[in-house]
């Protein structure tokens, strides 16, 4: 039996769409010497072929063999040395050239090294192909299902008894087919070589070289990343453990690379890495001391810096990535040095060369992610820091009352919000100087011990101290019965409150409850998000209790231009996964205020007080115990809204011509991902001079351009794929795997799939959302604002927390004027995604987005003004947005602001704007409904009225939520208008599949059909 090894010619740029890559693929087949079984193990190569073949009813995978005269039989053997396990029970399909399939096959043998194939050459000699791992789709286009045909005996019993199929003897007698080939259907699907298993016999070879070793070590470079995780590559095998690697690098150059650890025999506990300095000629070194060791450690999401244990299981294989920074100015040459692998049981060493050439590379080799230059940006703490965001203030200190944009809070002694007020107008374009007080009496934990609530006695008052100028932090302790209540407060200049509180026990003790007051002002309380209501005026009592199954931990209440979102948190607080996969990864129930399903939390209103009460239930504490009642809040609104800005800006959804953009009127174009410029989901790097070209047309042209890029999934195209997929669960959410074939044959089965586009064959993964790929993330934005011009980003649902947002926004600002920032979402409040509020599952990033886009599956015509109001508009958090699902409703969303988005079907805004423009809209001052000084109302609760308000004019959005046609007379107030009655007209222009033209008298009741209503005009 002949031993093959398998070379892949990979592609040029892994970003290649398939259209780009035929001219190569064609290349690459008729450049490549179908091989005779004798040739050498070293010869055999990927042949990509010419032809696409339907990758559906034949796999990805096939040899091609060559039968040299007609027979009724031959046989061929291919050492195809597969990673599946499986294989054995997976269907084979020979064909002749025209890729007619033969019936007549019969298996002599099928393991994960070789196939011995018996078949009919039904077209005589000529070229036959066997294809392998063909699949079977189901489940929906972008989630699909696939599942691995199962081998069926096609043969016939009359040839199979012509060629003597029971009879060893007479198979072996038959004639051989020649090996030509493997081939993929194309370069990204292939079997790598690093895919390639080693046989038992190289296998045992390798163990019998090594049997006092604890483990094994082998080099290996960025080119050849390890893809199997327990089972040994025969290119491994061929070379043997601790040979000495080989790199080369440019100068400058962040130069990544792997030392494989095998462990056949036994766990390994706790492994570290060594490199010393590396020696050249002459006195050079390149020094060691900043090697990054991935799987060890590095810097979180947050900034932090932390260190992991790194433990290995038997019979894994483990590639530890490193990553070093070869100095700009070292001298060119070969550099030499030891890394040295060790563990409890022992360690190993392994030389390492570096040939550094003459050539610089600017940014350590950035521009070019294909060689993994990028993994640095792992640990970036990039605006990492406490600078002030645009529009926000610095933290201002005065006395216990800490001074925020709009905001005030005063810390209590016990380091508790004593008192929050808003200072944001009810118009929301404004702040005024008027605080509206938030709560009605101080925020308290409170600990009821035997039958009574004890007070915390202070024995450590608030200490602040200033981080920077965005960030205020300060301590606070006291006691509280038989606990040790220990408070650590932050406040931001967003108006994010974070507390950590450490509850301690001094003494064994049996507690009634543990629980948190926020005694709301009623007055404000008029709002509620969340807790599995959605948004909608707040009840006189609502209850609520913990459930895994929810994802829900917190709520929104508040008015317009005043409210507060609190979270209920511990220290072992993880963000769950989010869009569909919430129940892979759901709320880690906190310990404290769950108390195994004794917490919940219930609300009341009593008279002048809207009571807020998170109680925790009965508990026994032991002496040094210490329990965690975090808590999260946020004081809204963040910011004022500016509808001017909003009604100038025009988006338009989709990746298309200029010249078409522009002649919709849009001023801003999101370019999705599966586009020529942005081909693969989340990974925008690969068509960068694309990308570039377009946008400085656009820029030319007065226009902005954002790029859809978010962290909640990542292509399987992105060349980091395999170092994450080293890192086991910190990046990588673990899952049962499936999905997408590309996703089933180069994994080890440890992942969720997540969006695929069969267009381009691009499949992606679910990420953590919480993890070293936001530093990635981060540098990400930075490379793509500085390098190639993009405005801003288009978020579609996010997996990320307000940490990264904060950065995302520093990121833009710093290098594009006017940043845009605009977040999409589909309705989370499912079964899938935990029943959660959209609305609150991204209230911490609104501080710095400028725009949503509350989305598919939104009720827009069976929901109230309040949750329009709380659910969709974003108004007031301080944002305004767009409608999708079925265009929306143009009547109500008139009267938040709203329309829908070209060119999205279901409804054209091109009609409203030009309606906008001739009346000026973006110089008008938006009073909406919700104001108490608005000048025009309708005395309905079911029919409202936003007044876009200019010097002598006004344009007036009614919308009507009335179950049947009515009619309604405007309460005008004319002086506030500063139009006089008299010589006031109300008129309605014509706008199609909107309203036709029509005058109104003054004192005319305006008539309105059921969810629709008017766009007037007075002057």
């Amino acid at each position: 039996m002949v031993s093959f090894s398998l070379m892949v010619a990979r592609p040029i740029r892994r970003g290649m769409r398939l259209a780009r890559l035929r001219p190569i693929v064609a290349a690459l087949a008729l450049g490549v010497a179908m091989l005779p079984p004798c040739a050498s193990a070293q010869d055999e190569k990927i042949a990509t072929t010419v032809e696409q073949w339907d990758r559906y009813a034949l796999g990805n995978h096939r040899y091609a063999v060559d039968v040299a005269a007609s027979a009724p039989a031959v046989q061929v053997t291919i050492p195809w040395r597969l990673r599946d396990r499986a294989i054995g029970e997976h269907k084979i399909i020979v064909t002749d050239a025209a890729g007619k399939p033969v019936a007549n096959v019969l298996r002599r043998h099928v393991d994960q090294s070789t196939a011995t194939l018996v078949f009919e050459p039904t077209q005589g000699a000529g070229r036959y192909f066997i294809y392998f791992q063909p699949y079977t789709q189901t489940g929906s286009r972008n989630y699909p299902k696939l599942a691995y045909q199962p081998w069926q005996d096609t043969a016939t019993p009359t040839w199979s008894a012509r060629i003597g199929a029971t009879s060893p003897a007479k198979l072996q007698a038959l004639p051989r087919a020649k090996v030509a080939g493997y081939e993929a259907v194309d370069p990204f699907d292939a079997y790598t070589d690093m895919e390639r298993i080693a046989t038992p016999a190289e296998i045992a070879r390798v163990l019998h070289g090594a049997q006092q070793a604890a483990f094994l070590l082998f080099g290996e470079d960025r080119a050849h990343p390890v893809r199997m995780f327990d089972q040994l590559p025969q290119r491994w095998a061929a070379r043997g453990p601790g040979k000495p690697l080989h790199l080369g690098a440019d100068r400058g150059e962040f130069l990544s690379f792997q030392l494989g650890l095998w462990t056949p025999n036994r766990a390994l506990n706790d492994v570290r890495i060594e490199l010393a300095s590396l020696q050249g000629a002459n006195g050079a070194r390149i020094d060691t001391s900043k090697l990054h060791r991935f799987a060890l450690g590095g810097t979180d999401y947050q900034g932090q810096p932390f260190s992991q244990r790194h433990d290995v299981a038997q019979g894994r294989i483990d590639p530890l990535w490193l990553g070093l920074d070869i100095p700009a100015d070292a001298k060119p040459g070969r550099y030499r040095g030891t890394a040295i692998v060790s563990t409890a049981a022992g360690s190993a060493r392994l030389p390492i060369e570096i040939d550094v050439g003459v050539a610089k590379i600017a940014a350590h080799g950035d521009d070019q992610p294909q060689n993994l230059t990028r993994l640095h940006w792992l640990d970036s703490t990039l605006y990492q820091d406490d600078s002030v965001v645009a529009p926000y203030t610095p933290v201002q200190v005065q006395g216990d009352v800490l001074s925020i944009l709009g905001r005030h809070v005063r810390i209590g002694a016990d380091g508790l919000p004593a008192a929050i007020d808003s200072e944001f107008t009810p118009r929301m374009t404004s702040i005024g100087n008027t605080p509206r007080a938030l709560l009605a009496a101080p925020m308290q934990l409170v600990v009821e011990g035997g039958g009574k609530a004890d007070v915390a006695t202070v024995t450590a008052s608030p200490k602040f101290e200033t981080l920077g100028p965005a960030r205020v932090r300060w301590n606070a302790a006291s006691q509280v019965g038989p606990l040790q209540q220990d408070v650590q407060g932050e406040l931001e200049a967003d108006g994010s409150l974070h507390y950590r509180i450490a509850l301690k026990a001094t003494q064994a003790t049996t507690l009634r409850d543990i629980r948190l007051e926020i005694p709301f002002a009623a007055d404000g309380a008029r709002y509620m998000v969340g807790l599995g209501r959605p948004g909608d005026e707040t009840t006189d009592r609502f209850d609520w209790k913990w459930d895994v199954q929810k994802n829900q931990d917190g709520a929104w209440i508040g008015d317009v231009n005043a409210g507060l979102e609190f979270r209920l948190r511990d220290d072992r607080y993880e963000r769950p996964l989010n869009t569909n996969f919430y129940h892979d990864k759901p709320l880690k129930m906190p310990l404290s205020w769950d108390n195994g399903g004794k917490g919940g939390i219930c609300m009341a209103r009593t008279g002048d007080r809207y009571d807020v009460i998170a109680f925790s239930g009965p508990r026994t504490m032991q002496a040094g115990e210490t329990l965690h009642y975090d808590i999260e809040l946020r004081i809204t609104p963040f910011k004022t809204i500016n509808p001017q800005r909003h009604f100038s800006q025009r988006f338009f959804h989709k990746y298309a011509p200029l010249d078409e953009i522009t002649g919709a009127g849009a001023t801003v174009v999101n370019i999705h991902h599966a586009t020529p410029i942005n081909p693969w989901i989340n990974y925008p790097f690969l068509e960068p001079a694309k990308m570039k070209a377009y946008i400085d047309a656009a820029h030319a042209r007065g226009m902005k351009v954002k790029i859809y890029n978010t962290i909640r999934e990542l292509s399987d195209h992105a060349p980091e794929v395999p170092v994450l997929e080293s890192l086991g669960s910190e990046i990588i959410s673990p899952g049962k795997g499936g999905g997408w074939s590309w996703l089933q044959e180069h994994f080890d089965g440890d992942y969720i799939p997540a969006w695929h586009v069969p267009e381009i064959r691009d499949a992606a993964i679910i990420n953590s959302g919480a993890s070293r790929w936001n530093n990635y993330y981060i540098e990400g934005m930075d490379w793509l604002a500085r390098n190639v011009g993009i405005d801003g980003l288009y978020l579609d649902d996010v997996a990320f927390d307000r940490v990264t947002m904060k950065r995302v926004r520093k990121a833009l600002a710093a290098h594009r004027p006017d940043p845009l920032i605009d977040l999409h979402s589909a309705n989370q409040y499912n079964d899938r995604d935990g029943w959660n509020s959209s609305a609150l599952l991204y209230m911490e990033q609104m501080p710095y987005l400028d725009r949503l886009w509350f989305g598919e599956y939104f009720d827009y015509q069976k929901t109230s003004p309040a949750y329009w109001l709380t659910e969709i508009s974003g108004i007031p958090y301080g944002l305004m947005g767009e409608m999708l699902q079925d265009g929306g409703n143009p009547w109500r969303g008139m009267v938040f602001g709203m329309t829908n988005r070209m060119p999205w079907t279901g409804g054209d805004p091109r009609r409203l704007w030009k309606a906008w423009d001739a009346f000026g809209i973006d110089q008008a001052e938006m009073i909406g409904w919700w104001a108490p000084d608005a000048p025009v109302k309708t005395g309905r609760k079911d029919v409202l009225a936003t007044v876009y308000q200019r010097q002598g004019r006004a344009m007036i959005a009614i919308a009507s939520w009335a179950p049947q046609a009515t009619s309604v007379p405007l309460q005008i107030d004319w002086k506030a208008l500063g139009i006089d009655p008299a010589k006031a007209t109300i008129t309605a222009a014509a706008i199609a599949g909107f309203q036709p033209a029509r005058t109104f008298k003054r004192d005319e009741a305006i008539p309105l059909e059921p969810g629709k209503g008017w766009l007037l005009v007075v002057q």
